[in-house]
């Protein structure tokens, strides 16, 4: 069978989506959703490059360190880990809403950002940064998602989700249902 996808990629924030409240816990005692090792598993299966891509200003107050969360996104089977250590306050381009990460991996993996998708659970982050690039964004009401799209709507009211997730594991059926095909 040969597999034919349009999907170069798919980005999964941490902090809120993979599992945790949406906010900082070091990665020796995170806990990942019940679905969320299935969700992983299934763009495994179809061969789809997954990558973590998160915020941790916390690297940069010494409480946890890059290579331990490097170790976690490992262990979940995610291919790579695009990980900002700074604080909001030092402007650096890697902190989402800016899509610093996704361009360096969009240049060390060779892609094409507009075949990818990003599935986070803050707009005003997560979607701005993936809106910055063309990426396909989808949103998970876990974590912060119900805030973000009630709330916390005005800080991203010009950008739309191009799909609303119940979580991780909905949203990479999504994906698959509707940008996954098989020959």
């Amino acid at each position: 069978m040969i597999h034919i996808s349009n999907i170069q990629a798919v980005f999964i924030d941490r902090d809120g989506t993979i599992g945790g409240h949406g906010h900082f816990i070091h990665p020796r005692d995170f806990t990942p959703y019940h679905f969320s090792q299935e969700a992983i598993q299934l763009l495994q299966e179809k061969d789809i490059k997954t990558f973590a891509i998160t915020n941790q200003h916390r690297i940069s107050k010494n409480q946890a360190s890059i290579e331990e969360f490097q170790q976690e996104f490992l262990s979940y089977g995610l291919e790579d880990a695009f990980i900002c250590p700074h604080s909001p306050e030092e402007q650096c381009n890697c902190h989402k809403p800016k899509p610093g990460m996704l361009l360096e991996a969009s240049q060390k993996h060779n892609l094409d950002l507009t075949k990818c998708f990003v599935i986070g659970d803050v707009g005003s982050t997560d979607m701005l940064a993936a809106h910055a690039v063309g990426a396909t964004k989808i949103l998970v009401l876990t974590g912060w998602g119900k805030s973000s799209l009630s709330n916390h709507r005005h800080t991203w009211k010009d950008v739309e989700p191009d799909y609303v997730a119940e979580n991780l594991l909905d949203a990479v059926n999504w994906i698959l249902e509707n940008h996954y095909f098989q020959k």
